[in-house]
Parts: C-alpha cells; sequence; structure tokens
C-alpha cells in the first residue's frame, strides 16, 4: 500500500527514535530495519532520513560516533539520548490520543480491527 507522503511526515520522526531506543543504528540499517518493521509500509530513502537524522543532532535528541565494521568500514551510527528518550515518550503519548480520535472518528473498536 502506498501512503500519502503526509501521512507520514508527523510520525516520521518518532519511529526513528523508536528504532534508536531499541539500539544504536547507522543511517542504512534504520531504513532497512523501518521496512521490515512495517512490513515495506515506510520505506524511507537516504535523501529524506539524514536531514532528519542532522535536525534531531542539532536538538540533541541523538548523538552519533563512528564504529569500524569488520569490513574495516567506518561507519556513523546513532544513539537515543536521554532527551531522545523523554521526547519520544511524550510523543508516543500524543499518539495514543490522536489514533484514539481517529479511530473513535471513524468507527470506533470495529473500525480499529479492520
Amino acid at each position: 500500500m502506498i501512503m500519502e507522503k503526509n501521512l507520514l511526515t508527523g510520525s516520521t520522526t518518532m519511529l526513528l527514535l523508536k528504532l534508536l531506543e531499541e539500539a544504536d543504528m547507522y543511517g542504512y540499517q534504520m531504513i532497512d530495519e523501518l521496512t521490515k518493521k512495517s512490513k515495506n509500509v515506510f520505506e524511507l530513502k537516504a535523501g529524506t532520513l539524514y536531514p532528519l537524522l542532522h535536525t534531531l543532532e542539532q536538538k540533541e535528541l541523538v548523538t552519533s560516533y563512528e564504529k569500524t565494521a569488520d569490513n574495516a568500514k567506518v561507519r556513523k551510527y546513532y544513539s537515543l539520548t536521554e532527551n531522545g528518550h523523554n521526547y519520544l515518550n511524550e510523543k508516543k503519548k500524543e499518539w495514543k490520543t490522536y489514533t484514539s480520535a481517529v479511530n473513535d472518528v471513524l468507527g470506533g473498536a470495529t473500525f480499529a480491527t479492520v
């Protein structure tokens, strides 16, 4: 299913922070994990991901560090900060309220199971 871009815009930051809550990751790893976990609904491009990560670093929600992989390639990994963890928790609460209200308008519990 192809999702409208504006539906994804508001949730992308939260999804990236959730991935980093689970483990430190490098950019392409985040793209791959998000695609797998969403069953191909979310397919971020590098041109979308890296500006978002840069913004998250500026806001001190994530930090980055370099690590050498087994193949001697140096990769930039991203890690969730304490501020990022707190922000993610706030966004999850907002998301729960939002999705509950949307489900109520669209048909309540019956709609949520469709």
